[in-house]
């Protein structure tokens, strides 16, 4: 427990440990609340994966197969690509403006700060996985063996991993193009390794070591177990939990690595 200088002057404890439910939901709330008057990341967040996966369906319209194969998997990677970006950016924003400074000088803990970015932010990925699968699946015709609710839980739990990376390395940026600078050195090695281009077994053993853990790779995997079993096997939940355990250890670091300013 820390202290600070209330506006009488005097010192008042500011909590920094247990997460407050109250604190969390309240943060929550104004992260939504500032989302609804900037349509324009809204549109990003939801409409993107969306736009991605139709663009993707009609470039492989000649060979609907190359679409299952790879659809599914995409239909995990989009939703982590747009959450880190728009969440690091926001996150960004707020302590470039001096409001995280201004909320952490309240009775409001890093870990309150950090739970209510994500579950704000964890409410707009089920919208925007629930829109992704439901276009995926029912409309542009992805053929799935398994359920499609699957799908959508490791398309959430991927959207909520990349919240976890965006609200994380935004204490390591300065301004908000370093922020986007993040995704090659986070993101893209991801996307190379994860056995969306090439199964990891065929990749050299150093890089398949490499991609054994990283997150990005079990989701994928998570996807293909959707795509080739009718039932949930013991492979798809160690993938769901590996995603969900990184996307945890990510937000306790982030609140961890939490700063008031930028330097």
């Amino acid at each position: 427990m820390t202290t600070t200088t209330s506006t009488t002057g005097t010192l008042r404890p500011v909590p920094t440990g247990a997460l407050n439910l109250a604190r969390t939901t309240a943060t929550a709330a104004r992260v939504l609340r500032q989302l609804r008057h900037d349509p324009r990341t809204i549109a990003l967040m939801l409409l993107v994966p969306c736009v991605m996966l139709f663009l993707l369906r009609y470039v492989f319209d000649g060979s609907p197969r190359t679409f299952d194969n790879i659809g599914a998997s995409l239909l995990g990677i989009f939703p982590l690509i747009t959450m880190f970006l728009v969440t690091s950016i926001a996150t960004l924003r707020e302590r470039t403006s001096g409001t995280l400074e201004r909320l952490l000088a309240m009775p409001l803990g890093k870990g309150d700060l950090i739970a209510g970015y994500a579950l704000a932010f964890g409410t707009i990925a089920i919208i925007q996985s629930a829109l992704a699968t439901g276009l995926a699946v029912w409309f542009l015709g992805l053929d799935v063996t398994g359920s499609p609710w699957l799908l959508l839980l490791v398309a959430l739990l991927d959207a909520l991993l990349g919240t976890a990376l965006g609200l994380f390395v935004s204490a390591f940026a300065a301004s908000e193009f370093q922020a986007v600078q993040f995704m090659p050195a986070v993101i893209f090695p991801q996307l190379l390794l994860c056995g969306l281009f090439t199964p990891r077994d065929n990749m050299h053993p150093a890089l398949e070591a490499i991609s054994n853990v990283l997150p990005m790779s079990y989701a994928v995997d998570g996807m293909n177990e959707v795509l080739k079993h009718t039932d949930m096997t013991a492979n798809f939940v160690r993938d769901a939990l590996i995603v969900a355990g990184c996307a945890l250890l990510v937000l306790g670091l982030g609140a961890a690595t939490l700063r008031r300013r930028t330097a």
